[in-house]
């Protein structure tokens, strides 16, 4: 009976480190805790809450249960009145048996696990040897069965440790999912690496759909990313109508963690940019180079100022403003590099209009070599 998990919450150690020492299980020495029950949102299922204390440390497990998985729990039980209930929960590693009440399909009460033993020697026979209570606990709870240890390890992932068993169970890198990887091409990806893939939604569809837009053999890093920034088939897709096919990993990236859209990528077409690099678009995003600063140049006679131009103009602080102020001072039209030193060595409007003060007017160059020389005007 397949049971789906939706959430671990350990405040003081992680889930996946249910271990407190490497001494041997006995069956008439079971582990403890506490239980509750509510109904779930989905029909057929309750939402089951598992509570204990290990080492000083709380722990508390929360699962959606099919209430057919539950046996001994009578269906009539979750809709009645108050009534006593037992009922367990069989797992490879071991069972789960429950004692309380319920009412109205809510309850509580006490659980006690007990490993199995034939588990326990298989799982040694794999070379698992050793496995404390709480390991054998957390075993239990994510239903790393000796089945599951059997289909990886014929997949290439024998002897991994009971940490990546139990990650591998949380975020649902299953067989048939490693199976449906390797057939892409991710054969010997690191576990680390498989569990990121499933955190993150990298899906064996999502690898094709992206291997059909021309990305082939990419990186589990880069797969990582892209799913962490949204580049998605979607995305990649538009910037390609956009003008940009096939734009590498690492700038793909870059785009989508800066904002570059396609919409943003057509507009600056429009005004005289027909291919913008990915580096240029990144750029422009990061300095704040807008369609409306582009817009205000043009209105300013400043036409198809090259990219990196616009981003120093950005970075240095050469607004519209600025310019309008130098021409409204008998300085028209100057310069991109020249605007770019003016602000560099902070030639102002109040600078300018002390140097004309008494008739003179220097060129936009001397100006600037006044202000590094600070030459009196």
């Amino acid at each position: 009976m397949k049971i789906r998990l939706s959430r671990i919450v350990l405040p003081a150690v992680s889930a996946a480190a249910l271990v407190f020492g490497a001494v041997a299980v006995r069956a008439e020495a079971p582990l403890t805790g506490t239980w509750s029950i509510e109904p779930a949102r989905e029909p057929g299922f309750v939402q089951l809450e598992m509570r204990r204390r290990s080492g000083g440390s709380n722990w508390s497990s929360g699962e959606t249960v099919p209430t057919d998985s539950l046996v001994g729990l009578p269906a009539s039980a979750l809709s009645g009145g108050p009534a006593p209930v037992r009922f367990e929960i069989r797992r490879d590693a071991g069972v789960f048996r429950f004692d309380g009440s319920v009412r109205d399909g809510e309850g509580a009460g006490h659980f006690a696990f007990e490993a199995n033993a034939e588990y326990v020697r298989a799982m040694g026979a794999m070379g698992y040897a050793g496995i404390s209570g709480d390991r054998l606990f957390a075993l239990a709870v994510h239903d790393v069965s000796r089945d599951f240890v059997r289909d990886l390890a014929t997949l290439g992932y024998a002897r991994l440790a009971l940490d990546d068993l139990i990650a591998f169970r949380i975020h649902g890198v299953t067989p048939e999912y490693v199976r449906a990887m390797q057939g892409l091409g991710y054969e010997r990806v690191p576990a680390d690496d498989l569990v990121a893939f499933r955190i993150h939604g990298v899906t064996p569809e999502y690898v094709r759909a992206m291997r059909d837009l021309g990305y082939t053999g990419i990186a589990a890093d880069d797969l990582v990313a892209f799913r962490i920034h949204g580049a998605t088939a979607e995305y990649v897709k538009s910037m390609a109508d956009a003008g940009l096919p096939k734009i590498p990993a690492d700038d793909l990236v870059a785009m989508r963690i800066h904002g570059v859209t396609a919409e943003f990528v057509r507009t600056f077409r429009e005004l005289g940019y027909p291919t913008p690099s990915p580096e240029d678009l990144v750029a422009l995003r990061i300095h704040g180079a807008t369609t409306e600063f582009v817009r205000d140049l043009h209105a300013l006679g400043y036409d198809r100022v090259p990219a990196d131009d616009l981003v120093a103009m950005r970075i240095h602080g050469v607004t519209p403003e600025f310019i309008r102020e130098l021409g409204s001072l008998g300085y028209p039209h100057v310069e991109v590099e020249d605007l770019v030193a003016m602000r560099i060595h902070h030639v102002s409007g109040d600078f300018i209009r002390r140097v004309i003060a008494d008739g003179r007017r220097p060129s936009p160059e001397r100006l600037v070599e006044m202000r590094i020389h600070g030459e009196d005007y």
